[in-house]
């Protein structure tokens, strides 16, 4: 009897492990999507909620300083609270460690022709699990539309105010993060996890 037991384990080994190899189940990725949206959702609410309350506080040409600082903060505490790594990226960044990957350029482009086709911009997100040299990898981006509080900093140069251009050029001197209209995306919210 033993030996049937132990020869059992040794022949279901292979199929368990082929199992893992082929990534998560079905429910797994639905949890690993909620949980992305929910990490997602956070991190605009907690960003957007202290962001506002800055500029209401030091106006908008200081609230640069703040967000500059701030925003890698809140996306690092997002990050160790859902076990995710959680950042805002953007072709057209304004932090120099903004710049998307191939991955979360083709998400962003995505989501920008799903807009463009209608679809309500509060809801737009995107996964995949992907493959690296690593192993799987869960892939999440949400669209982060323009609302008109951000055309103060990211709209037309021409309407963005001389004290904002000022501490823009100064804190970001290679600055591509502005010309956005209202309800276009800017960027996204990136969110990855190994598997």
């Amino acid at each position: 009897m033993q030996k049937t037991v132990t020869t059992l384990a040794v022949l279901a080994l292979p199929a368990l492990f082929a199992g893992c190899a082929s990534g998560p189940t079905a429910e797994e990725q639905a949890a690993l999507v909620a949980d992305a949206r929910k990490a997602s959702g956070a991190l605009i609410q907690k960003l957007g909620g202290e962001l506002q309350a800055a500029i209401k506080e030091k106006g908008p040409a200081d609230a640069i300083s703040f967000c500059k600082e701030r925003a890698p903060q809140v996306a690092a505490e997002i990050s160790r609270q859902s076990n995710f790594d959680a950042k805002r990226v953007s072709p057209k960044n304004r932090n120099p460690a903004g710049v998307p990957d191939a991955w979360e350029a083709e998400a962003q482009a995505g989501l920008e022709k799903r807009l463009a086709a209608g679809e309500d911009p509060k809801t737009l997100d995107t996964w995949q699990i992907v493959d690296t040299p690593s192993g799987k990898m869960f892939r999440f981006a949400k669209a982060l539309p323009v609302q008109p509080l951000c055309l103060t900093c990211h709209g037309d140069p021409a309407t963005i105010p001389e004290p904002v251009k000022a501490r823009l050029a100064a804190e970001y001197p290679q600055d591509k993060a502005t010309g956005y209209g209202p309800g276009t995306v800017r960027g996204i919210i990136t969110i990855k996890r190994a598997l």
